[in-house]
């Protein structure tokens, strides 16, 4: 009778631990997809960042998508135009993206609908720099701002120190003897 007590407590003690690394394994799984979710978002993202850019750039007039469509097909081209392949869903979600809009109407744009915390919240690259320490998804906006437009610097010769800039060894003459 006391062996059985001890087989039950045996049969117990392993289900308990079977049941501990299950969920630990499945705490692991969740972790890891989303991670998987997270890297996808970031290439995603900034593959609709760089088709807003393109159509941006090459159209004959500078002007942002007004739709996500317009990125499959340009409308102001003659032939076929392409900017992205296909219109890709929101990796952590699985919905459509919300849209970040232009001051011209267009779509500046986008970024998830997700609330959650993001496990990445450093070392970004240069282009995601700005998702440094945020705290949620939908805080990692995908947008194309064209850099503003600056006058060129001046030339040399219009500088009135320019000469005065000159090394000492190049104002005076060198002396062959």
């Amino acid at each position: 009778m006391v062996s059985r007590g001890f087989t039950y407590m045996a049969v117990l003690f392993l289900v308990a631990i079977m049941a501990g690394g299950l969920a630990l394994t499945g705490e692991v799984w969740h972790t890891s997809t989303m991670r998987e979710k997270e890297a996808e978002l970031l290439f995603v993202g900034n593959q609709y960042r760089r088709a807003i850019q393109r159509y941006y750039l090459t159209g004959p007039q500078r002007q942002y998508p007004r739709s996500l469509e317009d990125l499959l097909k340009d409308p102001r081209q003659p032939a076929t135009v392409r900017y992205l392949r296909k219109l890709y869903p929101d990796p952590i979600t699985g919905n459509e993206w919300v849209l970040i809009k232009a001051p011209d109407g267009g779509i500046l744009g986008v970024h998830s609908a997700s609330e959650e915390k993001p496990f990445k919240t450093g070392n970004f690259k240069l282009r995601d720099r700005s998702f440094d320490g945020v705290e949620k998804y939908s805080d990692w906006k995908f947008i194309f701002q064209p850099a503003p437009v600056t006058k060129p610097a001046s030339s040399r010769k219009n500088r009135a120190d320019w000469p005065a800039s000159r090394p000492a060894s190049r104002n005076k003459r060198s002396k062959c003897s």
